[in-house]
């Protein structure tokens, strides 16, 4: 008798979501996409630049679809098993480029965000690390069927908070990113490895299926 060949490792796409070069999101993205890999998955980092797109328009879309850069995040939202985005927070909420590009990517059929799992990370200069704009970022993403991690990590004092090596100064906040960021992968292995496992989940806004709601399960 023959036996399924091993899967591959887990692939987790990791951006930050600032266009600046210098970004402390992109630095703790670099840093979330190492802790990735040394967990044994495979990390696809990128940098926000890579998804240039224009304001969402409704007639541009129309006239000549997608852009190019909502394609490709489209694309590597797709080829992951999840993704984590380091998100930095403007007035209290989500970055515009950021819910720009959701936008965008949204209009796709079927829905890539749909069944994805999640994680949400952030850094900012302020005392409260960017957190109030990541609670404004799940909102989009769960209504769309991301499976948002409930646990967010968010570096206060982003601009000191970093070693010359990529590091984080603080040990404590080092462990408790390693540690979310693993157990957001063990979740997500369970979730795409172990099919015996049966997932429910519930209707959003802009869905559309024919299947009875008693038999919307997945297995």
């Amino acid at each position: 008798m023959t036996t399924d060949a091993s899967p591959g490792p887990l692939r987790v796409l990791v951006f930050g979501a600032s266009l600046r070069a210098d970004s402390v999101n992109a630095k703790l993205a670099s840093l979330v996409a190492r802790i990735v890999t040394d967990a044994g998955a495979e990390a696809d980092l990128a940098g926000f630049g890579d998804f240039d797109m224009p304001l969402y328009d409704g007639d541009a879309e129309a006239a000549r679809g997608l852009p190019q850069g909502a394609l490709e995040l489209r694309d590597r939202i797709e080829r992951c098993d999840a993704f984590v985005i380091s998100s930095p927070e403007y007035n209290a909420s989500t970055p515009g480029v950021l819910k720009n590009a959701i936008d965008w990517v949204s209009r796709v059929r079927p829905q890539p965000f749909k069944d994805k799992h999640a994680m949400l990370v952030s850094a900012s200069p302020s005392l409260i690390g960017g957190n109030r704009g990541l609670w404004a970022l799940r909102v989009p993403l769960e209504h769309l069927g991301t499976r948002v991690y409930p646990d967010m990590f968010s570096l206060a004092n982003a601009y000191q908070g970093f070693t010359d090596s990529g590091d984080l100064v603080d040990s404590g906040l080092r462990q408790r990113l390693s540690d979310t960021v693993t157990s957001f992968l063990h979740l997500v292995e369970a979730d795409v490895r172990y099919v015996c496992l049966r997932r429910r989940w519930y209707e959003f806004l802009g869905d559309r299926t024919d299947a009875p709601v008693t038999q919307r399960a997945q297995d």
